[in-house]
């Protein structure tokens, strides 16, 4: 359904070091300055802002990133916090809720963005 997720940052050099770690890979920037990250054709992307105001995060907005396992999401969680990051909400583990069995862990971004690692076993 979606092609590409794009935050914005006040500070790209920093959210360059945060989302490198976060991924553990080293994103691309194109000739305007924006970062990607690409994951089973889906982008993962951040600019500043082009009306040039300062960049916020969405007030109830969250970016999930698919995982296989809860292994790699802790990994995904943990890389994150040493990178900036902050934990938010309940520790990482499974939830159950109206969309079945998930392993969820949430984190803000250093601009505030909230950021979500999922894993949904079989159900």
């Amino acid at each position: 359904m979606f092609s590409h997720v794009m935050v914005g940052s006040n500070d790209l050099s920093r959210a360059k070091t945060f989302y490198d770690a976060l991924f553990d890979k080293e994103g691309r920037a194109d000739e305007k300055g924006r970062l990607s990250y690409g994951r089973r054709g889906a982008v993962f992307m951040v600019t500043n802002p082009i009306d040039g105001r300062p960049a916020v995060p969405a007030n109830g907005g969250t970016i999930g990133f698919a995982f296989d396992s809860p292994e790699e999401v802790d990994a995904w969680h943990k890389r994150g916090i040493a990178a900036g990051g902050t934990a938010v909400e309940d520790p990482p583990g499974y939830r159950q809720n109206a969309f079945g069995k998930l392993y969820l862990a949430y984190l803000r971004d250093p601009d505030g963005n909230k950021l979500c690692g999922l894993y949904r076993p079989e159900q």
